[in-house]
């Protein structure tokens, strides 16, 4: 068994020294500054995600505090502010003008994400901005600059890196034995009840590539509406996207909402120099790494199936890292870039699609893509704006 064989969690100190409910006094972490953050939007996605890992981050002692959230409906305010604490404001404007913050999680729909992180990065305050970090290449690289030009820390939830398999993954790719990647396999299974087959879930999968591989220099992407279904939201249910990266290596990323759902959600395959790895369902890797012996497996042994999803779904070691980087102690293992590039490779899936199978070099030109991407979407079916989105 290798050191550190399931890579870094926030609990995994504490389940080194046996305290397997995280619950025992951690002086280091008690110590961190407090940070004070504030929610603009808070719906299924924040109350579900990010602020149990947060809770789950206040039991070991990490010294982090919701003050504030911003949520238009009075209902749900409401409800939220009895679950989970923190002051309510319809006005988001309200609470950043009154509350002192650190800084924000976005959590607003898609198409208000730049407005309202923009809003924040003026007043002075960090930003961690829900996938895709903007529905629009021309918006989001404001929003990187602008963080750039601040000094401030933009990050988009890519929570998928902080998950310890595909952490582990990245170590074997950096470290060894899965060296110098030749190729990258993909699959992402949505299932026939999602409407969106691109960005309401694969974007992470966009992201997972150029993490694990690097740039990607060239797309295609061919698909085919099967079953022609009433999508309301996308006008493809099955789709293969191809990638030439900077590197030299190629890969392939399949993506289905016409079959069974979570079973299994995701794979993911990287073929290196005598060596290769996979991931399934962001649960078990496995490294293949000798002709002779036996393929090696990593599952996590947890106590607790309480702690799966904050600590293996990557959201604790996201939002430490957050925490952590407004501090000035780590830097962010996601950028505002990231979020840019993964959805430019989306952008550029889409594109592709729409040209019938067309190969594009990146980098895109943000104002023309996102011309032609929101006016293909929209011939296509796309309800009214192509940009509108759920609140998170």
């Amino acid at each position: 068994m290798l050191e550190d064989t399931y890579g870094y969690t926030p609990i995994k100190k504490a389940f080194d020294l046996g305290d397997v409910y995280g619950v025992g006094y951690d002086a280091e972490r008690a110590s961190r500054k407090k940070i004070r953050l504030g929610f603009i939007g808070a719906g299924p996605v924040a109350q579900s995600k990010h602020w149990p890992a947060i809770k789950r981050l206040q039991v070991i002692w990490e010294p982090v505090e919701v003050v504030a959230f911003a949520l238009r409906t009075e209902a749900q305010g409401r409800k939220v502010q009895d679950t989970f604490g923190g002051r309510w404001y319809s006005d988001y404007r309200k609470m950043l003008e009154e509350e002192e913050l650190d800084g924000v999680i976005v959590c607003s729909p898609d198409q208000l994400h730049a407005e309202h992180s923009m809003a924040a990065m003026e007043k002075g305050l960090h930003v961690l901005v829900e996938k895709p970090i903007t529905r629009s290449l021309v918006e989001a690289k404001q929003m990187c600059r602008l963080a750039e030009e601040k000094g401030l820390v933009l990050m988009t939830v890519a929570n998928k890196r902080y998950s310890p398999p595909y952490r582990r993954a990245k170590k074997f790719i950096v470290e060894g034995p899965v060296t110098n990647p030749a190729m990258f396999i993909g699959k992402f299974n949505l299932g026939y009840h999602y409407v969106d087959l691109f960005e309401s879930g694969t974007i992470h999968i966009f992201d997972i590539t150029r993490y694990l591989m690097g740039d990607v220099t060239k797309v295609r992407c061919i698909g085919v509406n099967k079953y022609n279904r009433n999508i309301r939201r996308f006008p493809i249910d099955n789709a293969i996207s191809t990638f030439e990266f900077k590197s030299g290596a190629v890969g392939t990323l399949y993506t289905s909402s016409s079959a069974l759902s979570l079973k299994p959600w995701e794979r993911v395959e990287v073929y290196g120099d005598h060596a290769w790895l996979d991931v399934d369902d962001q649960y078990k890797l496995t490294l293949y790494d000798s002709e002779e012996g036996p393929a090696k497996s990593w599952i996590p042994i947890i106590p607790n199936t309480l702690f799966f999803d904050e600590e293996f779904g990557g959201f604790m070691g996201m939002i430490e890292n957050f925490l952590q980087s407004i501090r000035g102690i780590e830097k962010p293992i996601v950028t505002g870039w990231d979020g840019y590039h993964a959805y430019e490779l989306l952008v550029a899936s889409e594109l592709s699609l729409a040209r019938g199978g067309e190969i594009l070099t990146l980098p895109l030109d943000p104002e023309s893509a996102d011309k032609e991407a929101h006016a293909w979407l929209k011939r296509a079916g796309w309800p009214g704006n192509s940009l509108i989105g759920d609140v998170k």
